[in-house]
């Protein structure tokens, strides 16, 4: 379905960012990895998919990183048809503890960096007149929970940001959408898990209930498969003209 187009994913070496990259490979999409860490293991999984893939570390936090990726990105493969605003931190403070130089990070790699990829790719999409932007927000664009001023913030931004960018697009083949989950197994979930299990001298299946609990009505976690698919699904014709939603895979989280 994506022979021919190149995507370029953020914070893709592990995670969310990662299932949404393998996702758009096995359709048969290019793939521009992007991620602190290990990227040969992610690399070599991309590549058992059969399709081509590159990486590029920019600092998510540095505007000129970015449009170094993305120059690197269409001077590697031709075009960036699909980007995929992942990148993401998390810290969690009550606002008047909340560390400055910690809410600035969040502010500038969770929101200011869609805003700098998706202006260094759009030019080039528009005069294509075909182009995917899919931001990665969160459940918490839609709604708020205490300790994450920041992180909610953020994501309140990167959802009024997919607006304002499918709006400016809307006569256009160009889209933007945001992707809004709840609680996703990522290896930092795990580990918020296991330190629930080992303080409250819980098995690993009962301290992930707990966790879910709080908030999820499924009791179960959304996948990075799951959110993959939905981003292929935003790339598929299917996805003409949805354009400027905040599509939640919460578990019935923003439902209550």
């Amino acid at each position: 379905m994506l022979q021919g187009k190149t995507a370029l994913v953020t914070g893709s070496t592990s995670g969310i960012g990662l299932g949404i990259a393998k996702a758009l490979a096995q359709q048969g999409a290019n793939i521009v990895l992007n991620g602190f860490g290990d990227h040969a293991g992610p690399e070599a999984e991309i590549a058992a998919l059969g399709a081509k893939v590159a990486y590029h570390g920019a600092d998510m936090s540095q505007p000129a990183e970015i449009e170094a990726m993305v120059k690197f990105a269409q001077d590697t493969f031709g075009s960036v048809d699909i980007l995929v605003n992942n990148a993401g931190i998390q810290h969690v403070a009550r606002v008047e503890n909340f560390p400055v130089e910690r809410w600035d990070a969040i502010i500038a790699i969770n929101l200011s960096s869609a805003f700098h990829a998706s202006r260094a790719v759009l030019p080039a999409m528009q005069k294509a007149n075909w182009g995917r932007i899919i931001n990665v927000a969160s459940v918490h664009g839609l709604v708020g929970s205490a300790e994450k001023s920041a992180y909610v913030a953020a994501k309140h931004g990167i959802v009024g940001l997919t607006k304002v960018t499918a709006l400016e697009n809307a006569t256009s083949g160009v889209t933007c959408n945001a992707i809004c989950p709840g609680w996703v197994l990522t290896p930092l979930v795990q580990k918020q898990v296991d330190a629930k299990a080992a303080a409250l001298n819980l098995s690993n299946a009962d301290a992930t209930k707990l966790l879910l609990g709080e908030k999820e009505p499924s009791l179960q976690f959304t996948t990075p498969e799951e959110l993959g698919e939905l981003a292929v699904f935003f790339c598929s014709a299917a996805g003409n003209n949805i354009r400027g939603v905040a599509w939640n895979m919460d578990g019935g989280w923003a439902a209550q």
